[in-house]
């Protein structure tokens, strides 16, 4: 845990029935929730003000939840335990929530659903709520140490920060995953599970770009800025979507996707052309006496990703001179384009984390530790990470309205 330098003349330790730590998504659903049940409720972020990450999600648009939300959008290495909550607070409960607000919002492909002016939005509906519910917030606070104590007869937690002491009955973590460091992310939420023996399961980049070997750097650095429909694949998973050539690698949404179920070292097919069978139209168009291969590539694909895929030497060539044999090895070159990541941007790009608090020790219930009374882990910092497209942050509502039930 980053500790702070201690400041002098502390005050006494102030009592509140609930601490969140972190003013995310997820903490100030929980909070909001707690308040409404008359809980004396105190926010805690190291950030100056709430809600940072929340603000630049969807694009600056709030992609704030997903029309189709499943628990088969999820990963976590216990993958039923996201259900409980899903099915408790749904994404048409949120809705009914922004909708009280007056927020304007629209549906756009797949299901995801965007305010139309900005994410603003959101988290002025959230930190209205937290006003109408009498939560307080403290930030620009740094933890210093967390103990489990007994105060008065009651359990309890003492938190100590560089702006004074409190005890509270109930300590909820809500302090997010690694990525995106630039708006604050810290392995607090991870340090104080493993500081009550919890176990916190592996954890990596995920919805996050692709690096490229360096000789396939230097090859496609050429088609930086192209982006095209396609299918991506590791075998266990396939993606469909946009995929954007950048001149560090692979990106767009159908990479950010596949990047979660991605394993180090491990190689991935691209189908440059879904909707075409190209062996099919290559033979169909081989009579014509004037049509070209890059030509017929042309009217698919864009010019400089297509001259970066067809073989030098058949890019001129006549159709009529190319045997069927080469087609099919063309084809491949496009539809079933092997290509193995460098690795990922990491988590100064990534928008999520994968891996977390390990979801055996946490009640799916009321997202209470197990063997912890009193300790609460919700939002990204346990062991479920959504796929693109408005689930992560269903999932923060949904575990954070969980938890505001209980605290």
């Amino acid at each position: 845990m980053q500790a702070a330098m201690s400041v002098r003349n502390k005050r006494l330790t102030e009592k509140r029935e609930v601490i969140i730590i972190g003013a995310g998504a997820s903490g100030l659903m929980c909070a909001v929730e707690a308040g409404r049940r008359q809980r004396k409720v105190l926010v805690m972020d190291h950030a100056k003000h709430p809600g940072r990450k929340l603000l630049i999600t969807g694009g600056g648009c709030c992609n704030f939840t997903n029309c189709h939300i499943s628990a088969d959008h999820y990963i976590s290495h216990n993958p039923h335990f996201c259900k409980s909550a899903l099915s408790r607070y749904t994404q048409w409960d949120f809705l009914k929530l922004v909708q009280k607000h007056h927020i304007a919002f629209s549906e756009r492909a797949e299901g995801q659903l965007f305010c139309n002016r900005s994410s603003r939005d959101i988290l002025n509906m959230l930190l209205s709520e937290c006003k109408d519910a009498g939560v307080c917030f403290q930030t620009d606070s740094e933890i210093e140490k967390i103990e489990k104590i007994e105060s008065d007869g009651a359990q309890g937690f003492k938190v100590c920060t560089d702006q004074g002491d409190f005890f509270c009955e109930s300590l909820v973590v809500a302090a997010g995953g690694l990525s995106m460091p630039a708006t604050g992310a810290s392995p607090l939420g991870y340090e104080i599970a493993r500081q009550f023996h919890i176990r916190v399961m592996p954890l990596r980049a995920g919805l996050v770009p692709f690096t490229l070997q360096p000789e396939d750097k230097e090859k496609l650095s050429a088609l930086s800025g192209i982006s095209v429909e396609a299918v991506i694949s590791n075998g266990r998973q396939s993606f469909r979507g946009s995929i954007l050539f950048t001149h560090r690698g692979l990106s767009g949404p159908a990479v950010l996707q596949m990047s979660s179920y991605w394993e180090p070292g491990e190689s991935l097919t691209v189908n440059l052309l879904p909707d075409t069978d190209l062996l099919d139209e290559l033979k169909r168009l081989k009579p014509h006496p004037q049509r070209k291969l890059k030509s017929v590539l042309a009217e698919y694909l864009p010019k400089r990703l297509a001259e970066a895929r067809v073989m030098p030497d058949l890019a001129e060539s006549p159709l009529q001179t190319i045997s069927h044999s080469r087609f099919k090895e063309i084809s491949d070159r496009f539809r079933e384009w092997r290509i193995k990541p460098g690795g990922t941007e990491g988590y100064r790009t990534a928008e999520v984390t994968v891996g977390g608090v390990e979801c055996d020790a946490v009640s799916s219930k009321t997202m209470e530790a197990v063997q912890v009374p009193g300790l609460f882990f919700i939002g990204e910092v346990l062991d479920v990470t959504g796929r693109l497209g408005g689930y992560n942050l269903q999932w923060a509502w949904s575990s954070g309205w969980c938890a505001g039930q209980y605290v």
